[in-house]
């Protein structure tokens, strides 16, 4: 039996994966993780929950990153009955820090759907996950092998690495139809004995030993059958020809106070940074300097008027495709009511509260910017909150 597993442009016969070579595959990298694999708390449990919010977490974020943050969570939420019944404020709160805030609100969202649905566990197979908010190809794979012993592949940047060192693909990785390729051989890899353990021998060897640059090919498990390894320039591999381009913005953002409180945002659902709380502002406009945009989107976006701003400094935050540089300003003159325009709520509150609710990392280098912080518990964070100015 033989794997259809080839790059585009080449032909079946010359590049199949034949079944001897997926089992001295698989042998290779399990008896590898069995040796070297990490000790990550989420390793130390079967619970398919908190497997879950693991591979959630890990989404685009560092695994020593992840650490705290999956410790704190799922002793604040222990399982899905918990996460539903939170509220969503609650689970952004938890997340404040991780960054790319419509997984916490992906998970909080599919957990409701497990409690309804599932009598609040998850369920146990990929195509069942697949329908939970959130939850693609990728981490249904991961939780249904990792979790359920399921014989379910997954393909992320360090299993793409791995697999195209080791077999010298030099297809664009960008390509829809290499990537399916991937996902092929992925799919005859795992099956067979520990799919989980598996799929994490995959990620963990490129994360800790073939990485993008300077890979370490001496400890590797797969070196001697390496054909990138045999070409000699293994960082070659994987080819990415497509790249987008970053795009640089340019925003205003003012500490806005009455009465020693100052005036918090929030942001509809959905979109970047959906239901996250930050200083009022906006973008700058062409042609316009920022003191200039500071009035125009203060007044457009809050219905306040300003005057006698200070700028205090500047803040750089890269996400994806967007370089965004952010003008913040103090405001201790505003005038009128506020009337929203593009913001789903306001609150009035002290600098320790405000700095207590959930906000993204644009907003928390703002906030570092001017000093403010908190040393307040979790829960003490909407104390002296108010919709309207003190009085």
């Amino acid at each position: 039996m033989t794997s259809a597993c080839y790059p585009l442009g080449m032909k079946a016969r010359e590049h199949a994966v034949p079944a001897r070579t997926l089992r001295a595959l698989r042998s290779r990298l399990l008896d590898w993780y069995d040796e070297n694999k990490r000790d990550l708390p989420w390793r130390r449990t079967r619970d398919p929950y908190a497997i879950w919010v693991s591979e959630t977490m890990l989404q685009q974020t560092r695994v020593e990153t992840v650490i705290p943050y999956w410790e704190r969570f799922v002793a604040r939420f222990p399982d899905p009955a918990a996460l539903a019944e939170a509220d969503v404020e609650d689970v952004y709160a938890s997340w404040t820090g991780l960054g790319y805030y419509s997984r916490a609100r992906n998970l909080h969202a599919a957990a409701r759907r497990i409690v309804d649905h599932h009598g609040g566990e998850l369920p146990n197979d990929a195509s069942a996950l697949r329908e939970l908010s959130g939850v693609g190809r990728y981490t249904a794979g991961a939780v249904a092998s990792i979790a359920f012993d399921r014989e379910e592949p997954l393909v992320d940047g360090n299993v793409m690495r791995v697999l195209a060192r080791r077999f010298a693909w030099h297809e664009d990785v960008g390509d829809r139809g290499v990537v399916e390729r991937f996902w092929s051989l992925a799919t005859d890899l795992v099956r067979g004995p520990r799919p989980g353990d598996l799929n994490q021998a995959l990620m963990e060897l490129g994360a800790t030993i073939c990485t993008p640059r300077a890979p370490r090919c001496q400890p590797c498990p797969l070196r001697r059958s390496c054909r990138a390894r045999r070409e000699g320039d293994p960082e070659a591999l994987p080819v990415k020809t497509k790249r987008t381009r970053v795009r640089s913005i340019s925003a205003v953002a003012a500490w806005m106070t009455r009465r020693n409180r100052a005036l918090a945002v929030q942001r509809h659902e959905g979109g970047l940074l959906g239901g996250m709380w930050e200083l009022p502002g906006g973008p700058v406009g062409q042609d316009e300097t920022p003191g200039q945009a500071l009035v125009r989107t203060i007044g457009e976006r809050t219905g306040l008027r300003v005057s006698g701003a200070e700028p205090a400094g500047e803040i750089e935050h890269l996400f994806t495709h967007r370089r965004l540089r952010v003008h913040v300003f103090r405001c201790n003159d505003v005038e009128g009511r506020v009337r929203l325009d593009g913001f789903a709520a306001h609150r009035w509150l002290s600098a320790p509260s405000l700095a207590e609710l959930p906000h993204g990392g644009p907003t928390r280098k703002a906030l570092a910017l001017l000093g403010v912080a908190s040393d307040l518990p979790h829960r003490a964070r909407l104390r002296g909150a108010t919709s309207t100015p003190p009085r």
